[in-house]
């Protein structure tokens, strides 16, 4: 009897860390696109955009510092590409890279609400809903999305968009990884499979 228990409590615990995991993998959604024309196998160097490596745009509420933001995420950002691209086979240069990297980091609101009957067909014969409507979900969240453009010639030949769900009272620690797990979950789609 004890092994049966033994057994079910480490299948419930097994569920729960793959629940769990897939719950943190699926946090961030990221998006690429590429120009199916261009040839990415002899690139082989990269380089931050010499106008501006980043830009941070902050739209939430009317004491957003875009600029200080700037100033705390760009290290962290730089860093982070630097070390996917070196895992990825493409070195540093300073200057006449193959592809250049300008990224954007986003910051808005995003608001969701579901009404009474939203998902229930209309009534066919009047086309009215069977039932006033209501808000019965209402959702206040803080969202970013991060934005890598690779560029060669001065065209983008490459897109990538890591976006999630943020949380307002996280520790600096937790979005400083949260930040790192997008540029790495981004740069994992560099270079486009075919």
């Amino acid at each position: 009897m004890q092994s049966i228990r033994s057994m079910f409590a480490t299948i419930a615990l097994g569920t729960a860390l793959i629940l769990t995991a897939h719950a943190v993998l699926e946090a961030v959604d990221v998006q690429t696109a590429h120009d199916k024309a261009f040839d990415f196998q002899p690139m082989k160097t990269w380089g931050w955009n010499p106008a501006a490596a980043g830009h941070v745009k902050m739209v939430r509420t009317k004491n957003d510092d875009s600029e200080a933001m700037q100033r705390k995420v760009d290290p962290i950002v730089r860093d982070a590409v630097s070390q996917e691209m070196a895992k990825r086979g493409l070195k540093e240069a300073a200057s006449n890279p193959d592809l250049t990297l300008t990224y954007y980091l986003l910051l808005t609101v995003n608001v969701e609400t579901q009404q009474f009957g939203q998902f229930v067909p209309t009534a066919v014969i009047w086309e009215l809903p069977l039932f006033t409507t209501g808000t019965q979900s209402f959702k206040v969240l803080n969202k970013g999305s991060l934005v890598f453009d690779l560029a060669a010639k001065d065209a983008i030949v490459w897109r990538g968009v890591a976006e999630a769900q943020l949380e307002p009272d996280a520790s600096d620690k937790k979005r400083e990884s949260r930040l790192r797990d997008a540029v790495r979950d981004l740069l994992k789609r560099y270079p486009p499979k075919s």
